[in-house]
């Protein structure tokens, strides 16, 4: 069995170090997923700048953690789900929202529903939803622009969650206190 490396500031490609440098900056610590993504220097920065980009578009906070936590959730990582869940506390995110999404539960709302369900159209349907799944995104409210956007939030989950299959990240002590397993029905 491969294992993979979990890369300290110390340790990183020299291209890695800046980008893990402010990651301690920002958060404390190097997160378990930057330190694997350190490794290659240019899938850590597509990564980081799709989540940037990503969190500019037209999604509210509420709606880009749907997004996230859909595709997370669906991914079953046991990684991203505890830190989106994260996230979405710091982005001050209703904790009912948070929990109903890692416990695959009806969203609060039927535009967040919406979403919810045509992002779990386009991860299961890998893109292929059909005229009834694209017409009933858009009679909630939703327009081609929130298509492309939800892509680009599935690129950047792709990117993550396959990483920490791949490299079995653990949670680890940033993002503990929100772990996270799939309940089987």
């Amino acid at each position: 069995m491969s294992k993979f490396i979990f890369h300290t500031v110390e340790t990183a490609p020299e291209k890695s170090k800046p980008m893990l440098e402010g990651a301690v900056k920002q958060m404390g610590a190097v997160p378990g997923l930057f330190a694997v993504m350190a490794e290659s220097p240019e899938t850590l920065k597509a990564y980081q700048q799709l989540h940037q980009i990503f969190m500019n578009c037209s999604f509210d906070a509420e709606e880009l953690t749907v997004v996230w936590q859909t595709i997370n959730v669906e991914h079953e990582c046991t990684f991203c789900v505890p830190a989106h869940t994260a996230i979405a506390h710091s982005m001050k995110v209703d904790p009912a929202l948070t929990e109903a999404l890692r416990n695959e539960e009806a969203m609060p709302t039927e535009k967040l529903q919406a979403l919810h369900d045509f992002t779990l159209a386009m991860v299961r349907e890998r893109g292929n939803v059909s005229d009834q799944q694209m017409d009933a995104f858009f009679a909630a409210g939703y327009g081609q622009q929130q298509v492309l956007e939800i892509i680009l939030g599935l690129s950047q989950k792709v990117i993550s969650n396959y990483t920490n299959h791949v490299a079995k990240t653990p949670v680890g002590p940033m993002f503990e206190q929100f772990a996270w397993t799939k309940k089987r029905n």
